[in-house]
């Protein structure tokens, strides 16, 4: 068992059969009465936070999560088949847990995936990715002196907005948590 000294952002902490993870904590000594600690809790399964205020010294356990490496195989209707790394099993994955992160999924790419109790509740790839501009308007010359920006199509389909500069053909990191453009990416 876990103490509420024992608080750290990350960690993760199991409430009533539901893994949660601390997003931010506050030790809290008022003074007049017993200490107490606030906290801002993410519920892995849905993704909401909640906030929740415990006694100082509470109990609680702790989450058995397990995070593995795998790598993304092919797409079936709304179902994505990756493989573990580990083992070579098969793992599949709705549409629906993996949001925005499907547009950037390419063939052989390597993601963590996270269980809890051995069912998938999560997968994360990773924060930044090398991509190839395959569709992009012309950039016009004297144009980049407005600092503007237009649509790029990246090779996965994904669409994000570049910086006028950027032609088709180009290699650019894109941050796939913001869907925004990095920079440009030399060989």
């Amino acid at each position: 068992m876990l103490s509420t000294a024992d608080f750290r952002s990350g960690l993760t902490i199991e409430i009533d059969g539901v893994p949660f993870q601390i997003v931010e904590f506050q030790h809290v000594k008022p003074g007049k009465g017993p200490a107490f600690v606030r906290s801002r809790l993410k519920n892995l399964k849905t993704g909401r936070t909640l906030e929740k205020t415990w006694n100082a010294g509470e109990k609680v356990a702790p989450a058995l999560i397990q995070r593995s490496a795998v790598q993304y195989l092919y797409r079936s209707g709304d179902r994505y088949t990756f493989m573990d790394l580990e083992n070579f099993d098969q793992i599949e994955i709705g549409e629906d847990m993996l949001g925005d992160g499907a547009s950037y999924l390419l063939d052989g790419l390597e993601c963590l995936v996270t269980r809890h109790d051995g069912v998938v509740i999560g997968l994360d790839i990773p924060a930044h990715l090398d991509l190839t501009v395959v569709q992009t308007d012309p950039g016009i010359r004297g144009d980049t002196a407005t600092g503007g920006s237009k649509p790029a199509t990246l090779e996965t389909g994904a669409v994000v907005q570049v910086p006028l500069f950027v032609n088709t053909g180009e290699r650019i990191r894109v941050d796939t948590r913001t869907n925004t453009y990095v920079e440009r990416v030399t060989t």
